[in-house]
């Protein structure tokens, strides 16, 4: 398929620029995956849809103030960067604007709190970067960084903790699990007195929320890897889910990318952590998911394609239509659609 066969068009005022002063008060789309048929509600009324039984899996990981601004020692020159995915302790990969102000071996101050070295440039540019400080890492992150908001949000948030979910625990996401950001603790209580289950696993968003898919067949486009956590009481939950024929459904295109990616590679599920670079599109067999729960993706996106392959391109595209004409809110701080 071609990447041109996922573009949609998308008003730019239906882009969310802030979340909602409720989380569970978005619209939710409620898509039929057998039928196409569409219809709408809000997130509040999840439990409508939603059997005792069910199990949701969702991501826990928690995004790090990711965005810091430095100075080059030499110069005295602005820079800023985006940390993306920790190689070993203080060793990132690093987005750098401007990267000519970043070259090997050059050294940043970061408001007096951190250093940074450019050890070597990685591929598209990516700089890894050693970070130096007194303190841990993330405790210095916290004094002088910023969340790592994306490009098409314009607004300042005035509440970091509205781009983290409620649940989220392991520090390590350089952008949130956004299908998550509906949950309070109220709805999720409510969805545990109905009997509905809830699961976890940690994937780290990282890179590949920055890289738009830039070839024109989208078999050419390539994932990078992202760091996993299944926890074994998350793999007992779905086992037992599903014997008892009841339903599995991940919060989240990232959730699913880690169940997919295990039962891909592991042939079942099983506790384990390790690195994914799973890419999902039309055609693929679901192993694991009978349900999805998710924000509205961009145009051309990995992502729009994951939700064709597990809803079907028409499904899927008929009701982003529909989105748009109802003038739904669209992206990380937008509406939310399940597809069961």
């Amino acid at each position: 398929m071609k990447k041109s066969d996922f573009y949609y068009y998308l008003p730019e005022e239906l882009i969310a620029q802030t979340p909602l002063e409720q989380r569970d008060s978005s619209r939710m789309l409620i898509l039929d995956k057998a039928t196409g048929k569409v219809t709408h509600s809000r997130f509040y009324n999840i439990l409508d849809y939603l059997e005792e039984g069910d199990l949701l899996v969702m991501n826990n990981s928690r995004v790090i103030p990711a965005r810091i601004f430095g100075t080059r020692k030499d110069t005295g020159a602005n820079v800023e960067f985006l940390l993306l995915k920790q190689i070993e302790n203080n060793k990132w990969e690093t987005l750098v604007k401007p990267g000519k102000k970043a070259k090997p071996g050059t050294e940043f101050d970061f408001s007096g709190v951190m250093t940074g070295y450019i050890e070597d440039i990685g591929k598209e540019g990516v700089r890894i970067v050693r970070f130096e400080s007194d303190e841990n890492i993330y405790t210095a992150l916290d004094k002088i960084g910023q969340m790592p908001l994306p490009p098409y949000i314009k607004e300042t948030l005035k509440d970091n903790e509205r781009y983290q979910t409620v649940y989220s625990e392991p520090l390590g996401s350089a952008a949130a699990p956004t299908a998550g950001l509906h949950f309070t603790q109220e709805l999720i209580s409510e969805l545990h007195n109905k009997g509905v289950n809830t699961a976890y696993v940690t994937l780290h968003v990282g890179l590949g929320t920055f890289r738009p898919v830039k070839e024109d067949e989208i078999t050419d486009h390539i994932m990078h890897s992202e760091h996993y956590e299944l926890p074994a009481e998350t793999v007992k939950l779905i086992k037992e889910t599903k014997a008892k024929g009841k339903r599995v459904i991940a919060v989240g295109t990232t959730t699913t990318r880690t169940l997919e990616s295990v039962a891909r590679d592991k042939g079942e599920l099983i506790p384990c952590e390790g690195w994914t670079d799973i890419f999902i599109y039309p055609p693929y067999e679901f192993k694991v998911l009978d349900g999805l729960i998710t924000n509205f993706h961009l145009p051309e996106s990995t992502l729009v394609m994951l939700v064709s392959a597990f809803a079907g391109y028409d499904n899927t595209m008929n009701a982003y239509k529909e989105a748009v004409e109802e003038k739904y809110r669209f992206f990380s701080f937008g509406d939310s659609m399940i597809i069961i």
